[in-house]
């Protein structure tokens, strides 16, 4: 959680925010803020998702260090899968065909 509390301090400093003006963005007292990037106080979905918003990222900004984006290798990831999938349909569709002109050549005869 402390890695959380980090990375919501580094995004309001980013926006060029006072600790007073997110506490008033996220109608909390500063002590309990402060308190969110200090890590003390663990942060519950709604707020993790309302900072999110506030903040105008996704949840995985906050989540995650700077430049460590799990969606991005996901999306990697999942891209490298497809073409695997695409090459190996390509591979059963000349199979298939192979097979279809294999059985034309038997019947014929």
């Amino acid at each position: 959680m402390n890695n959380v509390g980090k990375n919501i301090r580094r995004l309001r400093q980013k926006k060029g925010w006072t600790l007073v003006q997110i506490a008033e963005k996220v109608q909390v007292s500063v002590p309990a803020f402060s308190k969110i990037e200090t890590g003390p106080t663990d942060i519950n979905m709604s707020r993790l998702k309302q900072l999110a918003d506030i903040f105008g990222v996704s949840i995985l900004d906050i989540l995650y260090d700077e430049g460590e984006n799990p969606q991005e290798a996901l999306h990697n990831e999942a891209a490298m899968l497809k073409a695997k999938i695409q090459e190996k349909e390509e591979t059963v569709s000349n199979l298939q065909r192979k097979l279809i002109d294999l059985y034309e050549e038997v019947t014929k005869k």
